[in-house]
């Protein structure tokens, strides 16, 4: 399939889904965009912008085809990119009709779909049988805002198809977008998902107070951590180093746009998970992440002292401040 036909389709309309968007339509004529609620439909062609999520990109409705029916978008396009929250991704999928065996899949989508316990690609494959040639990982380090913003973002295309993935590379490109494509769709997607747990436990030290000195200890373990768990679940060899890992786990960690750490900060500063998560009104994929990837660990049993203690802390209710400094004693 040559790179001019690819027509390409979005799931999703949060933040993440707008600054994708924003990305292809500097390389494509016209994208299939699917919004769940009809009202914000009406709304996006009125102001010609999400009038949810990052409202200072204005977009060229001409285009853009806008539908609430997953059907007409999977089936009006040859690449769709899944940026939904893995939450609600089943969700989404159950108004599905037509066949995504013939399609390449594109997972935006930095979480595990809740229940099996799996990685986005691997429920594809399996549940939806997308050969796995025909599915990519997304990854950063990129933050929406800073798309919005055209500040300078590298992403991380991951595919076991190296042509393919450099195909789909070309359609992100652009004056403020770089691209690293790789293989490595398993490391590269779990590293994604474990990155935000790590986030919500740099925001929950720094809602109680610890600073800059232990934050870095922090963040040089999880990394540590990261790379035991991927090299256990998938052991080829990577370099943890590289951005896609450790750029992403550092943006996920420090930057201000991060609603992982935001989430945890919340956390530390004494928020139950229900008032930050409708204080927040976005999601923190590393609130689901913890409890999926503490029960995927049972099988492997790798040594995750910075994602057990997050998932204590959320799911036992265990006092932060008790937690953390438990944790404290258990890091080098």
């Amino acid at each position: 399939m040559e790179e001019k036909q690819h027509r390409i389709g979005i799931i999703g309309s949060g933040s993440w889904a707008t600054a994708v968007a924003k990305m292809i339509l500097k390389n494509v004529d016209s994208i299939n965009w699917h919004f769940r609620n009809p009202e914000n439909i009406v709304k996006f062609k009125r102001l010609k912008r999400n009038p949810n999520y990052i409202q200072s990109v204005e977009f060229e409705m001409e285009k853009i085809n806008l539908s609430n029916d997953i059907s007409e978008i999977v089936e009006n396009s040859d690449a769709i990119i899944f940026a939904c929250p893995s939450a609600f991704l089943k969700y989404f999928l159950s108004g599905l009709s037509v066949s995504l065996e013939n399609k390449l899949v594109i997972s935006a989508i930095k979480g595990l779909v809740p229940d099996e316990n799996q990685i986005i690609g691997s429920y594809f494959n399996e549940a939806y049988k997308v050969p796995l040639n025909q599915i990519l990982i997304l990854s950063g380090p990129c933050h929406a805002e800073e798309v919005a913003l055209e500040k300078l973002s590298y992403l991380t295309i991951a595919c076991q198809d190296l042509k393919t993935a450099r195909q789909i590379s070309n359609i992100f490109q652009s004056s403020f977008i770089k691209t690293v494509i790789t293989d490595d769709i398993y490391g590269t997607e779990y590293a994604a998902v474990l990155k935000n747990i790590m986030a919500v436990a740099s925001g929950i030290c720094h809602g109680l107070g610890y600073g800059d000195n232990f934050q870095a200890v922090l963040i040089s373990n999880a990394i540590q951590e990261i790379k035991r768990f991927v090299d256990t679940v998938h052991p080829i060899v990577r370099d943890i180093k590289s951005s896609a890992y450790l750029g992403d786990l550092l943006v996920t960690c420090y930057s201000q746009f991060s609603r992982n750490r935001t989430f945890g900060t919340m956390i530390g500063k004494g928020y139950t998970v229900k008032s930050a998560q409708l204080e927040m009104m976005q999601i923190a994929e590393g609130y689901y992440a913890a409890k999926s990837i503490k029960e995927r660990n049972d099988k492997y049993k790798v040594n995750m002292p910075i994602t057990d203690a997050v998932y204590h802390i959320l799911y036992d209710r265990i006092s932060p401040t008790i937690e953390i400094k438990l944790l404290t004693d258990l890091l080098r």
